[in-house]
């Protein structure tokens, strides 16, 4: 009897190793799993957008929205901070803007004024985070997107074809 009770006991003891190891190893791939999926759906996912912007315009810009993406306000002839962050997706965006006025403009009898203008979104590369939004007078909006603050558009906008 007693060789039987040994042979079941050892028996007991292999099978209670291999329950024991499943159970680490289902632990550590729980474990595994629930760190590198955000990792695996990061490489995946577009990126959120910075706004940054540059005025070009005799007038300062009182606020500025793309797709309600609020980009915050320039000074006339001035650039803009930057905005974090919100996807910007789709073929066309919205840019919508308030022009305001100087305390001279306001003696002159100029007025603040809204605009709005739908836009073909530029295609946005894997690197891209910056969303550079760019304002010219008659107000024209240009979009470009860039890997850095370094504006992507030519250092002077070209107002040849404005006159």
């Amino acid at each position: 009897m007693r060789l039987i009770d040994i042979a079941a006991d050892a028996r007991r003891k292999r099978t209670w190793r291999r329950r024991r190891r499943r159970r680490i190893a289902v632990a550590l791939l729980a474990l595994l799993i629930s760190y590198a999926t955000p990792k695996i759906i990061d490489l995946f996912r577009t990126p959120g957008a910075m706004l940054t912007s540059e005025n070009h315009t005799d007038r300062p810009i009182f606020s500025f929205w793309v797709n309600d993406f609020w980009g915050g306000n320039m000074a006339a002839l001035g650039d803009g901070g930057i905005m974090c962050c919100r996807r910007v997706e789709g073929e066309a965006v919205r840019v919508s803007w308030i022009v305001s006025i100087t305390e001279d403009q306001f003696r002159q009898g100029m007025r603040q004024e809204e605009h709005e203008v739908t836009l073909p979104l530029p295609l946005q590369k894997r690197t891209d985070r910056y969303l550079h939004v760019r304002f010219l007078p008659k107000n024209i909006v240009e979009l470009k997107w860039s890997p850095s603050l370094d504006s992507p558009f030519d250092s002077e906008p070209n107002t040849a074809f404005l006159k």
